[in-house]
């Protein structure tokens, strides 16, 4: 649930919509039409062909995200994804962003589940106009309404093993897991638990559990995740992986997983426990939580409910353990 993560639009009757699928009219424009000259420009040259088509992806919501099609000097067609950060105010905030992504990509090579490989990249945009990622194109597509929930979840939750498996990169190649900081921790107006909110907040700024450092994507949920023939195809957008606790990228997905339902959460952590031997630690439903707090502020319908439910729980458990 990365900033702007409301869903909606396209769900099959009845389901609820998924990230990334609700555009209003500015962010088609901005997200979501045919780039510019000058960036097409940039990634030609860097593929070796002419864009004939680009086509925008669906799902992020904090930058445009195209696959692009060339035609090669040989007469065959090759592909990538163009990642541009054209948002002013993110570029602002995070000038390095691209560079991280790029970074991020490398790291990500050591993964144990296919990856995109990076092609190019301008992290200041001088030459694409706004900074910019070129990368491989990974078969598949997101898949937020399975037909077999049960088995979607297994194969969901059996991926972070293997991204947690990997060696860890090199120092200094990605940096270390911190809690996203916020620009108020007040509980937000809605709130029907504000002390649980305090008391997150406190615990959020305190010690983590000890915990191994693994590789963690940071942004793992099922919109960054490609599935072919039933079975996972890869994992895309690498931009905040970072070394820390594995229970970081359980955390995350657990928290989007609501847009399904508290059950579809508890049964992906079940089955992340099973399949990698370890215990779920509260602590990161409380960090994850509260780093998403800037945002919760807006109405956001019932599902709101259910994120400070599971908050409420993680406070309780975590008061239980310490006594």
């Amino acid at each position: 649930m990365t900033a702007g993560h409301r869903p909606a639009e396209v769900s099959p009757a009845g389901r609820p919509p998924a990230h990334g699928f609700c555009d209003d009219e500015a962010t088609r424009r901005l997200l979501r039409t045919r780039p510019p000259r000058q960036a097409l420009a940039w990634a030609a040259a860097q593929l070796g062909g002419p864009v004939i088509s680009a086509r925008a992806l669906r799902g992020g919501m904090s930058s445009a995200v195209h696959l692009l099609t060339t035609q090669q000097v040989d007469g065959l067609r090759r592909q990538a994804v163009l990642r541009r950060y054209v948002r002013p105010e993110l570029n602002a905030e995070e000038p390095d962003i691209a560079e991280r992504e790029a970074r991020a990509l490398r790291a990500a090579m050591a993964a144990g589940v296919p990856t995109p490989a990076l092609l190019a990249a301008d992290p200041t945009g001088a030459v694409a106009g706004v900074p910019a990622v070129l990368m491989s194109r990974l078969p598949g597509s997101v898949d937020w309404w399975p037909s077999d929930t049960g088995r979607w979840l297994r194969r969901l939750a059996g991926v972070l093993p293997a991204i947690h498996a990997a060696p860890l990169p090199p120092a200094g190649l990605i940096g270390p897991f911190a809690p996203y900081p916020q620009a108020s921790y007040q509980p937000p107006p809605w709130a029907r638990y504000p002390r649980a909110w305090e008391r997150a907040a406190e615990i959020s700024h305190g010690p983590a559990p000890a915990a191994p450092a693994v590789l963690v994507h940071r942004d793992f949920h099922p919109g960054n995740v490609l599935w072919r023939w039933g079975k996972v195809s890869g994992v895309v957008d690498w931009q905040a992986a970072c070394t820390g606790p594995a229970v970081a990228d359980v955390a995350h997905c657990r928290v989007n997983l609501l847009t399904i339902g508290t059950d579809a959460a508890e049964r992906f952590t079940a089955l992340w426990q099973h399949a990698s031997g370890a215990s779920y630690h509260p602590w990161a439903d409380v960090v994850t939580i509260i780093g998403f707090l800037d945002g919760l502020r807006d109405d956001w319908g019932s599902e709101r409910l259910l994120i400070e439910d599971m908050l409420a729980r993680a406070v309780a458990e975590l008061g239980e353990t310490s006594r």
